[in-house]
């Protein structure tokens, strides 16, 4: 890859194979279909062959391209990659041919899906790949379209209230993130340049009141996108109305963003902020852990559990976080892979089955595992996975953010273990309730072949092997995010 922008192809890719689905003949939705297969896997090949090429436990960014781009104005065209984007970058390009493999039986606007999918691509990778504050930006703001439109179009019956929900919140927290990158660059060295930028704030450059005031302004994009409680209020609903494919890349991908943004940014750029708000930010990660947990727990709506979940779940990465310790970030990092490929697989069963059933109602599903063998039997791995059950990586995730956590805060993140707790309740309630029980003269009748189809069991094996794989071996993932982390660590002097 020696002499190839291959990140200028990488974000390229989705948006060049997008405009290849708007040009194709319309009422040709086969043709559309593979070409979002083919599409997605080739992006998903090339990020693979990038992180081949990736040198391990080196320091810094790799396949960096830097040029002028807007000079008047301090922007660059500046894109790179790191211990902590890579794993988030192969995230996304994963869950969305997975995404594209499941669509395959969409009958409804299939172009327009396709092109939403691929735009939506462009904007997730563009995130973790840009160091200029400008494209930064834009990369956010593209993700956000593609996703009001999919719950929107495709969503359930309140999707529109949903979807104008997560339009509205999203944006403001754009809106006040984009006033703290301006602030970046009117206190700063002048230029949108995150690297420079970073560099600037570990020198001392900013003033405490103005890394204050930006840090501040900065955390509402960020907490709004994880989200961090009490800043979560459009994720349920979001989730709920949301097609399948929608659930799964905003889960798995779109709230990560949030997290990125904390250790890309305001870490680096903000460092005595960030010292300042620790002990608040790790704080507010273990209410959204409890509380996250202890609201799944009261749920009747299966997908509505699920989505709570993540509230929960992103907890031990705002911990992880908080906490700038190496185990910390490391942990953090892990989480965010981890919870996108745990969560992803359990709204894609929950997809499946409702598209069986025509309900989530937890109560009025019973019987699974006999109905569906297969299918109860890889809802209950993917809740062992979720709750954290040792061997599956879950538990890796969880693990290091809380010893991390432990490290910089004692004994109020030992509060989080509340949250395991609540979290093996619900998940087990559910596994008694919807796989175990016998079916009763009340429940809701399987009215679809019991088999799972070939684009139904595909998208699941590759992460159920991750999910076992870095359970057993987390260290080919650690080693990649590590140098980052403790880079990272070391300008908190933890």
């Amino acid at each position: 890859m020696t002499g190839l922008p291959a990140l200028t192809i990488l974000v390229a890719m989705p948006l060049l194979f997008g405009v290849a689905t708007l040009l194709l003949p319309s009422g040709n939705d086969r043709a559309v279909k593979v070409l979002g297969i083919v599409g997605t896997s080739a992006v998903f090949v090339w990020t693979v062959l990038i992180m081949g090429a990736f040198s391990t436990g080196a320091p810094g960014m790799q396949f960096v391209e830097v040029r002028e781009w807007v000079p008047v104005i301090g922007m660059t065209y500046h894109l790179g990659i790191d211990g902590l984007s890579l794993p988030l970058v192969f995230l996304a390009s994963l869950l969305t041919l997975l995404c594209a493999i499941y669509s395959w039986r969409l009958k409804e606007q299939v172009k327009t899906f396709f092109f939403l999918l691929f735009l939506l691509q462009v904007g997730m990778i563009g995130v973790f790949i840009a160091l200029d504050g400008i494209m930064f930006y834009v990369f956010w703001e593209i993700v956000l379209v593609p996703m009001f439109f999919m719950i929107g179009i495709w969503g359930g019956e309140r999707r529109r209230y949903a979807s104008v929900k997560f339009f509205i919140y999203t944006l403001i927290g754009s809106v006040v993130m984009l006033l703290g990158l301006m602030l970046l660059y009117m206190w700063g060295p002048k230029t949108f340049d995150l690297v420079e930028i970073a560099k600037w704030g570990q020198a001392g450059k900013f003033g405490m009141q103005q890394q204050l005031w930006i840090y501040g302004c900065l955390f509402l994009g960020f907490a709004v996108k994880v989200p961090i409680f009490p800043f979560h209020t459009w994720l349920p609903d979001a989730h709920v109305e949301a097609p399948t494919v929608g659930s799964v890349l905003l889960a798995g991908v779109l709230l990560k963003m949030g997290g990125y943004g904390f250790l890309r940014i305001s870490l680096p750029a903000l460092p005595y902020a960030f010292k300042y708000f620790s002990f608040s930010l790790g704080l507010l990660g273990v209410i959204g852990i409890v509380y996250g947990a202890a609201v799944a727990l009261t749920q009747k709506d299966l997908k509505k559990m699920v989505a709570y979940s993540s509230v929960s779940h992103m907890g031990f990465v705002v911990l992880g976080i908080a906490s700038a310790t190496v185990a910390g970030i490391d942990g953090a990092v892990m989480q965010m892979f981890n919870h996108g490929i745990i969560t992803g697989m359990l709204f894609f069963l929950v997809g499946m089955i409702y598209e069986r059933y025509h309900t989530k109602e937890i109560a009025r599903l019973k019987g699974i595992v006999t109905t569906i063998p297969v299918l109860g039997v890889i809802v209950a791995f993917a809740s062992f996975a979720s709750l954290g059950l040792p061997a599956l990586s879950g538990f890796v995730g969880e693990f290091m953010t809380l010893f991390g956590g432990y490290q910089a805060f004692g004994w109020v993140a030992g509060i989080s273990v509340i949250g395991i707790v609540l979290t093996a309740a619900y998940f087990l309630r559910m596994l008694q309730q919807c796989v175990f029980s016998p079916p009763t003269e009340d429940s809701a009748i399987c009215e679809m072949p019991c088999e799972l189809r070939a684009t139904e069991f595909l998208p699941l094996v590759p992460l159920m092997s991750f999910a076992l794989f870095l359970g057993l071996y987390p260290q080919p993932f650690l080693a990649i995010i590590n140098p980052a982390a403790t880079a990272l660590a070391a300008i908190i002097g933890r």
